[in-house]
């Protein structure tokens, strides 16, 4: 198979109406903290158990298409022995893997920060393809602050996420470019929508320097939220109507899929920004989806509590996440939908 009839048979099977992406790539020190939140110890077994739980959800493929996972679940097994990324792929589900390797201060720009991981990257990748992983997922994070991000901030970041995505698809694995402004601050909603189109715009262009080809990428972004500890807060409309029109100014129409980041919001605001981007969309060029973590994640967490009788409880309140995410890829979800 051609790298890019390889790289096309894994857009399609990623991108698909009514589906979204599983993120469950915490690192070591994110995992731990979830973990404690529901007094659970961050034990090798204990993330072997919680992940084999999510991956084995009855159902979960109908509502998920991928999943992104952490180095170490990429040779995990399910108790009965299977491989996770093979009992991913039997529910229709395609294995990704994180790649970098976090984030450190970025020289003579105070405040800002770069993702390291680009050294040794290529070898990594065919020892991850060689484990089940199709696609790969990179990560920039980008603070809002009085002069943050720096306009050296934004290209070095966009520069290395280039970087990233160009070595994925020579080697026929499909990038997930993550540029992520953060939520953190007081900034308003005008604020981040300036920056994230600063961002978007710098991203695209190294990707175009970089001769990568956008149908064999997917997005995933923040979306056009104000600050979490802004005095105003933002409607759903209001949020999906700045976050259309900052993505119909920046990313290409050849993009197949834009997978947004829960990136802090709450299971339900995730929920309910998601479906009034779609049910504002009309003929967008791209498909609106999601990628998220946490949003997906925290009733299972709460529903698990670590114990083996939970298994079944914590399984259904994550199916129940998917599928509420799944109608809003159509804009069908409700509020009253969060009962059942």
């Amino acid at each position: 198979m051609s790298i890019q009839s390889e790289l096309q048979a894994t857009i399609s099977d990623m991108i698909v109406e009514g589906k979204g992406i599983l993120a469950a790539d915490e690192s070591l020190p994110t995992i731990a903290k979830r973990f404690k939140a529901v007094n659970v110890e961050s034990t090798e077994e204990n993330r072997r158990a919680y992940r084999s739980l999510l991956l084995t959800t009855p159902g979960l493929g109908e509502f998920i298409s991928g999943v992104i996972l952490f180095e170490e679940t990429l040779g995990q097994k399910t108790a009965d022995g299977k491989p996770l990324p093979q009992a991913a792929a039997e529910q229709g589900i395609v294995p990704g893997i994180k790649v970098d390797k976090g984030t450190v201060a970025l020289a003579n720009a105070p405040g800002d920060l770069v993702t390291q991981g680009l050294d040794g990257l290529s070898d990594r990748l065919v020892a991850y393809k060689e484990q089940g992983a199709r696609f790969a997922k990179w990560r920039e994070v980008y603070t809002i602050a009085g002069h943050n991000p720096t306009a050296l901030g934004i290209k070095v970041n966009a520069e290395v996420l280039a970087r990233y995505a160009a070595i994925c698809q020579s080697l026929g694995i499909v990038p997930i470019v993550e540029p992520e402004v953060l939520l953190d601050g007081d900034h308003t909603i005008e604020r981040c929508f300036e920056v994230t189109e600063a961002v978007q715009h710098a991203v695209f262009h190294a990707l175009y320097r970089h001769r990568v080809e956008p149908e064999y990428i997917v997005l995933k972004p923040s979306m056009v939220v104000p600050g979490k500890d802004a005095p105003t807060k933002a409607s759903p409309e209001e949020i999906a109507e700045k976050t259309l029109a900052q993505l119909r100014r920046t990313v290409p129409a050849a993009v197949p899929g834009i997978n947004f980041l829960s990136g802090g919001q709450t299971p339900e605001e995730a929920t309910a920004n998601l479906n009034a981007l779609n049910a504002m969309a009309d003929n967008a060029p791209w498909q609106l989806s999601f990628s998220y973590g946490r949003a997906l994640q925290e009733p299972v967490l709460k529903a698990w509590q670590g114990r083996a009788e939970n298994v079944q409880a914590a399984q259904q309140a994550l199916y129940k996440r998917a599928k509420l995410n799944g109608a809003a890829r159509t804009g069908s979800y409700t509020a009253e939908m969060e009962k059942n």
